[in-house]
């Protein structure tokens, strides 16, 4: 299978372990073992410690322990733990979503602009993708009579992004119903995205039920990276039906073969708890989301942006005569800070903004940022 680079994550590559300010990144701010750990009843911290440490290093169960798999099944309406199989991170899970239910000449409808893999994997396969478009031309939100005009009797796949990266929009309940219905019409699945699930945002709009909640023709795809802060565990997975669910371990076999064993238990642990971790992200949104909104504020000659209704993200357009990979580069090299470029998402004079990072963090890249960005404008 050919496949086109993918532009974001090369991109990231490049700069992300050497800036001090990353406020493009879509997670929120990571955290330890021992932010863990310090969540544990004080009468129970020890032993669990313990009891990490010693866990003998193995190979893990292939489709994740029974534990994990059935605290993330809890999280859904109707699903049981072997409705579950869990992966190396979202990523995986839509890669072999994608490579079981499609094959070429299939039609796709994805939102765009998306995390790259959405479109191009099916495009690799030989799909026609169409794209849904979630950008300036919407003001940033779904317009879902779009997708019904996109809809074809020959729609395999619906993908769904919710809360949308890079944009922040959400699909309504509502919407989401109909999205449903409009796949089911045609015999469609829907893949719902839903790396961004509980992070909610200051005055933002309520969430969509998980796709697999919605009937038998949608699957859900999960991360523990954005929403919990633990992109370094590569815990992802994906619910839905068992046949589905049974096709997919088959060629993950091939693949990744099985999450690693302490990854898995930490997941476990991490799950155990949720609210104090909703709740931490809770703090760190609502203070990133008024110093960004009050900087764009402040430079609103040559900034604007849609704020994010849920999620991290957010798509900040400038109005400075350069382009976006120039101007992102000049930050991340000369100002330390990363914002990553429009271009990579298929739009010009737009950076992505995250408001994940730590408050402290985030108001000084924020500052560095606005240094570069009054440089560009009295040169121009």
């Amino acid at each position: 299978m050919k496949i086109e680079p993918f532009l974001l994550e090369r991109w990231m590559t490049r700069h992300e372990t050497h800036v001090k300010y990353d406020i493009a990144e879509s997670g929120i701010l990571p955290l330890s073992t021992h932010d863990l750990l310090q969540f544990e009843p004080e009468g129970t911290r020890a032993a669990t410690l313990e009891a990490l440490l010693q866990l003998p290093l193995g190979y893990s169960e292939a489709c994740g322990t029974v534990a994990l798999r059935s605290a993330l099944a809890a999280t859904y309406q109707l699903v049981a733990a072997d409705q579950i199989l869990v992966t190396t991170g979202a990523i995986e899970a839509n890669y072999l979503l994608f490579q079981v239910l499609l094959d070429a000449g299939d039609h796709v409808i994805a939102p765009y602009p998306a995390y790259q893999q959405l479109y191009s994997v099916p495009r690799a396969i030989g799909c026609e993708v169409s794209l849904w478009e979630v950008g300036p031309e919407t003001d940033y939100r779904y317009d879902v009579d779009a997708l019904e005009r996109l809809l074809t009797p020959r729609t395999k796949l619906i993908v769904v992004n919710t809360p949308h990266n890079p944009t922040g929009a959400m699909l309504s309940p509502a919407d989401a119903a109909r999205v449903y219905a409009l796949a089911e019409s045609v015999g469609a699945w829907v893949i719902g995205d839903e790396a961004y699930r509980w992070l909610s945002v200051p005055g933002g709009d309520p969430f969509a039920p998980p796709a697999v909640d919605m009937g038998a023709r949608g699957i859900s795809v999960g991360t523990l990276s954005k929403p919990y802060g633990l992109p370094g565990l590569r815990i992802g997975w994906m619910a839905g039906p068992r046949d589905v669910i049974e096709r997919c371990w088959g060629m993950r076999d091939y693949i990744t073969l099985s999450p690693g064993k302490l990854n898995d238990a930490l997941a476990c642990l991490a799950l155990r708890h949720h609210d104090k971790i909703v709740e931490r992200n809770r703090v760190i949104i609502t203070a990133n989301l008024a110093a960004a909104s009050a900087w764009i504020e402040s430079r609103q000659d040559m900034l604007s942006w849609t704020a994010p209704r849920g999620g991290l993200l957010g798509l900040l357009k400038y109005n400075l005569p350069v382009d976006s990979l120039t101007l992102a580069d000049t930050l991340a090299t000369e100002y330390s800070v990363m914002l990553a470029p429009g271009s990579a998402f298929g739009y010009e004079q737009h950076l992505r903004l995250g408001i994940g990072q730590r408050p402290d963090m985030f108001a000084r890249g924020l500052a560095e940022a606005g240094r570069a960005l009054d440089r560009f404008r009295a040169s121009s």
